[in-house]
């Protein structure tokens, strides 16, 4: 195996630290062709669907990518903006937002690139980034609150395969959760609150959160606690009473059991037993993307009202919003914190290396 150094490499370039925001990832287009490509990227991965190699490969090949693109298709087409995926769009804003604060607080040079686990910019074009900037130390951060193999170990699956065919291994450091951060929690708090502002408030607030097949939490998978733990915390923060709020899983795939309880079964059952007013909250969600603007506030708000709900509001995730970015930024300097700015003479480390018979 050939391992790739840096060509480009001179002695009196800084060194720099890189940080590697981290996403799911979208398709390229709303259509059946990016669609089929997002998909078998995504659920060709064994953190997402632990299943059988052979079998799962004759079962998404044969069926899931010959019938699912055209529904997600759709689905997308309904949230596409003229900036294309939201998500996408959300996660350039962040990455800005980002990138400026740092850059006027810290000592040090620091770059700050944007990748998804799938799809564009891939994990490994956002590396190759920080590699010609000269990035000797690299800290990772999936925007995923709540750890689970399924996300944020995926991430790291894809770091490691990169870096697993580079000559200089930089130093390495990876943000794995942020579930109970004091900023965090305040910044959803917040966020509840503002939209109490202009919708008052809820009968039952729902804390809904991406699910996740049963057995993988039976293997140890801590994200259900983790899902519970946030909205806790925030519930605690707003002095919510125990009954007013309520922790739900969504967006299940194939027959297997999922967490429970799930989202639209919760909101249907509650229709039905007379409840009129619900607030729908995904914390787990940093950006708003398909699962919240179509799955939960179009899809879900259907549910709830055709079995005989009345005001349905989904308050949206907290996206580019500046206590959230300010969160983000104070996250990501807590986990730098020991990574000196560099105080070498440049110059004289150029002539040395000249001496030695460097070229450059």
């Amino acid at each position: 195996m050939k391992y790739k150094g840096n060509p480009n490499y001179k002695h009196d370039t800084p060194y720099s630290t890189g940080v590697l925001i981290t996403n799911l990832g979208t398709p390229d287009a709303a259509t059946p062709k990016a669609l089929r490509t997002y998909l078998g990227e995504f659920l060709s991965d064994p953190r997402v669907i632990e299943v059988p190699k052979l079998v799962w490969w004759f079962v998404l090949n044969v069926f899931i990518l010959n019938t699912r693109p055209k529904k997600s298709a759709h689905a997308y087409q309904q949230v596409w903006t003229d900036n294309g995926s939201p998500l996408m769009d959300i996660s350039i804003k962040q990455l800005n937002a980002i990138r400026n604060i740092l850059e006027q607080t810290q000592d040090q040079p620091i770059k700050v690139e944007l990748a998804m686990r799938y799809g564009n910019p891939s994990i490994k074009s956002a590396l190759e980034k920080l590699q010609a900037a000269n990035c000797n130390r690299i800290l990772v951060f999936p925007l995923y609150p709540q750890y689970s193999a399924a996300t944020t170990a995926s991430t790291f699956d894809a770091v490691a395969d990169v870096l697993k065919t580079w000559r200089w291994i930089p130093e390495l450091r990876m943000i794995n959760r942020y579930h109970e951060h004091p900023d965090y929690i305040m910044a959803l708090a917040n966020s509840i609150e503002a939209h109490w502002q202009t919708h008052s408030r809820p009968e039952k607030l729902i804390f809904s959160f991406h699910g996740l097949p049963k057995h993988y939490f039976l293997a140890g998978d801590p994200y259900h606690c983790e899902c519970h733990k946030t909205a806790r915390l925030v519930a605690e923060k707003l002095g919510l009473e125990k009954d007013s709020w309520q922790v739900t899983f969504q967006s299940r795939f194939g027959p297997r059991e999922w967490l429970q309880p799930y989202t639209d079964m919760t909101l249907i059952e509650l229709a039905k037993q007379g409840t009129k007013h619900i607030q729908v909250i995904c914390p787990g969600f940093s950006a708003d993307c398909l699962e919240t603007l179509e799955e939960i506030n179009m899809q879900n708000r259907e549910f709830f009202t055709e079995a005989g709900g009345e005001e349905f509001s989904y308050i949206p995730a907290l996206n580019d919003n500046e206590d959230h970015i300010q969160a983000l930024t104070n996250i990501i300097a807590l986990h730098i914190q020991g990574w000196e700015a560099q105080k070498d003479d440049l110059a004289k480390r150029l002539e040395r290396a000249k001496n030695m018979g460097a070229n450059a």
